[in-house]
């Protein structure tokens, strides 16, 4: 454990993992999300800027929410998030369908190896010992 400044109200606090925020902050910021949550629910045809206005928070929370995949815009919405690998207009996390498979098959080549056999009579390979 370390001590830090919680972000949002600069106390004192031991932080162990995640974002810098104290417990105090944590809740509160964890109550505003249950109030957009239930806001978008309630106007799925509102953007951001409505939500955090109506909600009283930031745009840039609204949409650390949706990188996060905790909140989703509905696939017949205009507001969206772009890409970060194409630019394509997606509606939650940080890639699209197609990035995202491009990085997992890539992520999976990075870590499969072949072993190669050594040849018969070559000494590649094998122990030796000085005497």
């Amino acid at each position: 454990m370390e001590l830090k400044n919680c972000r949002n109200c600069k106390r004192l606090f031991n932080y162990i993992t995640g974002d810098p925020l104290c417990g105090g902050c944590k809740n509160k910021l964890e109550e505003t999300f249950n109030v957009v949550k239930q806001y978008v629910r309630d106007n799925p045809g509102s953007n951001v800027d409505e939500v955090a206005e109506a909600c009283e928070t930031t745009p840039r929370q609204i949409r650390r929410w949706v990188r996060e995949e905790r909140l989703t815009f509905t696939d017949d919405s205009l507001v969206g998030l772009e890409c970060e690998r194409c630019g394509r207009m997606i509606h939650s996390g940080r890639f699209c369908n197609e990035c995202a498979g491009g990085l997992e098959k890539a992520f999976n080549q990075a870590y499969t190896y072949k072993v190669e056999k050594n040849p018969k009579g070559s000494a590649a390979g094998k122990m030796r010992f000085l005497e």
